[in-house]
C-alpha cells in the first residue's frame, strides 16, 4: 500500500475509529487482577494514541510531499545507488518522460556520472510549445527542495508551477522550464556533498543538467541557469553555484541551513571544511562570475540572519552577494518561503538571459 495512497490514509482513519469504538466497549470488560486492567486500559489508550498520531503524520507528509514511498522514508529505495559504468553514458543518459504532478513530466534518471538514480521533474512554460518559439533555447530554473523532503515538496508545499507561471504571465519573469530534482536520489543526504561512492554533488551538477539539455530546448551557459532551495536545498543551491559557476550563474537560498555545514551529515571533515559554502566562497576565482540572494527570518533558529551575513562578507569579486533579505516575522515553513517568491522569484529571473533563438542547422546540399 502506498505511503501516499488515498487507502492508507483513510484506512489509518478507520483504524482510529474502530480503536477508539474498541476502546469503549472494552474498558468496562477488562477482567483480571487490578494491574493486569490498568496495564490492558493503558494499552488500549495508547493504541488509540497511536492511530490518531499516524492520521495527522500522513496527513503532514501528504500536503508537504515529504516522503513520496515506503523506501524513501526508510532511506531504502529500490532504485538507490545503481552503478552505470563509465562506458554507458549515453544510454544512462536517455530518459523516458510521463505525467506528473500539476503539469509537470517525470522521469527517473540513471545518472551516467555520477552513478546514481533518482527521480527528475520537469514543467515547460506556455511559450514552450508555441509555434513562435519553436527555434528558440529557454532558461532553467532548478529548484533544490529541503530534508526530509522530495520533489512533489515543491508542489505540494510551495504550490508549483503556479507561483512561476503566475509571475511569468504578468511579465515579472522569463519565461523557463522548471526543473525539481531528487538531492538525495540514494536515500541519504550529504548537502549536495560528494562523500564516497554517494555522488549526490555531481548527480545535481552534471547528471540533471545533462539530462535537461539532452532533452529539452534549452540555454547551455550558465546564465540560463539558476537555482533556487529552501532550507537544506538553498545551502544546496548557494553551495553548487559556488562550486560549479560553469553550470550555474545564480542562486536563492530560502532560510539556508549554516553554511559552516553540518559534521553529523558530511562525515569526512576535509570534504565538509573544503566543500563548505564559507570555504568554496574564498576561494573562488576570476570565472566564478556569480550573484546569490539570501533570505530569512529574525527568528529562524536553524538559518539565522548572522548566517545570511557572513556569507556576504565573505564575498570577494566577481561573486555578488545581495543584501539580505531579513523578514522580522515568520518561521522555517512554507507560509515564510511563499512570502518571499513574489520578490526573490523575480530577482531571479532577472539574473538569467532571456530565451535565445537559435538559428536551425542548414540543409546539406
Amino acid at each position: 500500500m502506498s505511503l501516499t495512497g488515498a487507502a492508507f490514509f483513510y484506512t489509518l482513519i478507520v483504524a482510529t475509529i474502530v480503536a477508539v469504538v474498541a476502546t469503549m466497549f472494552a474498558w468496562g470488560a477488562v477482567r483480571g487482577p487490578k494491574a493486569v486492567r490498568a496495564a490492558v486500559r493503558l494499552g488500549l489508550i495508547g493504541l488509540c494514541q497511536l492511530t490518531a498520531i499516524a492520521v495527522v503524520a500522513v496527513w503532514i507528509n501528504n500536503a508537504n510531499g515529504l516522503y513520496s514511498s515506503w523506501g524513501d522514508l526508510f532511506g531504502q529505495q529500490d532504485n538507490a545507488g545503481v552503478g552505470v559504468a563509465a562506458g554507458d553514458a549515453a544510454s544512462a543518459q536517455a530518459a523516458s518522460f510521463t505525467g506528473g504532478p500539476s503539469g509537470f513530466q517525470r522521469t527517473t534518471l540513471h545518472g551516467a556520472a555520477s552513478g546514481m538514480t533518482g527521480e527528475v521533474l520537469v514543467w515547460t512554460p506556455p511559450q514552450y510549445s508555441e509555434p513562435q518559439f519553436k527555434n528558440y533555447s529557454f532558461p532553467v530554473i532548478e529548484l533544490l527542495h529541503g530534508i526530509p523532503g522530495s520533489p512533489e515538496t515543491w508542489i505540494k508545499g510551495g504550490g508549483m508551477p503556479g507561483p512561476i507561471e503566475s509571475l511569468m504571465a504578468s511579465g515579472k519573469m522569463k519565461p523557463a522550464l522548471v526543473v525539481i530534482p531528487r538531492i538525495n536520489p540514494n536515500g541519504i543526504n550529504t548537502d549536495c556533498t560528494d562523500v564516497g561512492k554517494i555522488r549526490n554533488g555531481t548527480w545535481l551538477d552534471t547528471d540533471v543538467p545533462n539530462l535537461v539539455k539532452k532533452d529539452f530546448r534549452v540555454l547551455g551557459d550558465s546564465r540560463g541557469w539558476g537555482l533556487v532551495g529552501d532550507s537544506t536545498g538553498g545551502y544546496c543551491a548557494t553551495k553548487l553555484v559556488l562550486q560549479h559557476p560553469e553550470s550555474f550563474g545564480t542562486a536563492v537560498a530560502l532560510s539556508p541551513d549554516d553554511f559552516h555545514g553540518d559534521p553529523t551529515t558530511v562525515r569526512d571533515k576535509n570534504v565538509l571544511a573544503a566543500q563548505n559554502p564559507l570555504a568554496l566562497i574564498k576561494k573562488t576565482g576570476p570565472q566564478a562570475n556569480v550573484s546569490i540572494l539570501i533570505a530569512t527570518t529574525a527568528h529562524d533558529r536553524w538559518s539565522t540572519p548572522q548566517n545570511a551575513q557572513a556569507l556576504r562578507a565573505a564575498a570577494k569579486f566577481p561573486v555578488t552577494v545581495e543584501q539580505p533579505i531579513i523578514l522580522k516575522d515568520g518561521g522555517h515553513n512554507w507560509g515564510t518561503w511563499e512570502a518571499l517568491f513574489p520578490v526573490v522569484l523575480p530577482w531571479l529571473s532577472q539574473q538569467l538571459d532571456a530565451p535565445q533563438l537559435v538559428q536551425p542547422a542548414a540543409p546539406t546540399p
